[in-house]
């Protein structure tokens, strides 16, 4: 099974979180980036944008947080931390 756990941070606190699983034979890319799509629609946030830091960070790590920079939309956080807490 494979779960995603992506959190809203303000502050040094998590404003909001939620847990996102997928238990399809898709790829880890597909699975990611549906996660992060369902996590945005259940928080009603927009959807990040990947830059070249975030992509980097999360193939090294399984994880990675999205600022300011990443939204086309002001965000009423400092930033979006999503890491991967199970995968197949």
């Amino acid at each position: 099974m494979f779960r995603m756990w992506i959190r809203e941070w303000k502050d040094n606190h998590v404003l909001r979180d939620v847990t996102i699983g997928d238990p399809t034979e898709d790829t880890r890319t597909h699975k990611v980036l549906s996660a992060i799509r369902k996590a945005a629609l259940e928080l009603d946030l927009p959807e990040p944008i990947w830059l070249d830091r975030n992509i980097r960070e999360f193939q090294k790590h399984s994880r990675t947080r999205f600022d300011k920079d990443c939204f086309i939309e002001e965000i009423p956080f400092d930033h979006l931390e999503v890491r991967i807490i199970e995968e197949d």
